[in-house]
């Protein structure tokens, strides 16, 4: 499994702990990476190797999406709760995965604050939409929110409707 990711990468796969989604065929989708790789903190637990998947992503996000998704959270203080109930859920699952010797050397090396300040994708901020590979990555191991939303948007032929069933809205309610 390691050299197909290590295909669908182009590169030897870094950090690389176990394919963490696989697809229907077999092939993997999201990969779990270490959390430190190479002694420097990497906070993205989960990463997206799945090809069509990551350019259906960037799609998405060269049509705007993120900013969508940002102007649609900015307004619904429900989904900003339920970001952060994501986040908070990434890092316990994240710390869950860390070795007691992995814990010692993050320790060690000064990075417990990073771990317990960061959440999907390394988000410091967690009203911000940042990076939808990441958000999606962990969403197939884990649902979340912001994947959630982007499922909605592809059903809905690429956009966002409004609060009203008939409605089509201009980057949300």
């Amino acid at each position: 499994m390691r050299e197909r990711v290590r295909d669908l990468l182009g590169r030897e796969p870094r950090g690389l702990e176990e394919v963490a989604v696989v697809s229907e065929s077999g092939n993997p989708m999201v990969i779990r990476v270490a959390s430190l790789v190479e002694d420097t903190p990497f906070p993205t637990l989960f990463w997206l190797v799945d090809p069509q998947l990551s350019l259906r992503i960037d799609a998405a996000e060269a049509r705007g999406v993120i900013k969508q998704l940002q102007e649609r959270v900015d307004g619904d203080e429900g989904l900003q709760h339920t970001m952060r109930l994501d986040h908070m859920a990434h890092i316990a699952l994240r710390e869950h995965y860390m070795s007691s010797e992995m814990k010692a050397r993050i320790h060690a090396l000064g990075y417990t604050g990073v771990f317990r300040e960061r959440g999907i994708g390394g988000i410091a901020d967690f009203s911000r939409v940042r990076c939808l590979h990441t958000w999606y990555a962990s969403h197939l191991v884990v649902p979340n929110t912001i994947g959630e939303l982007l499922e909605q948007w592809w059903q809905n032929g690429d956009q966002f409707y409004d609060k009203e069933p008939n409605a089509v809205g201009n980057g949300g309610p």
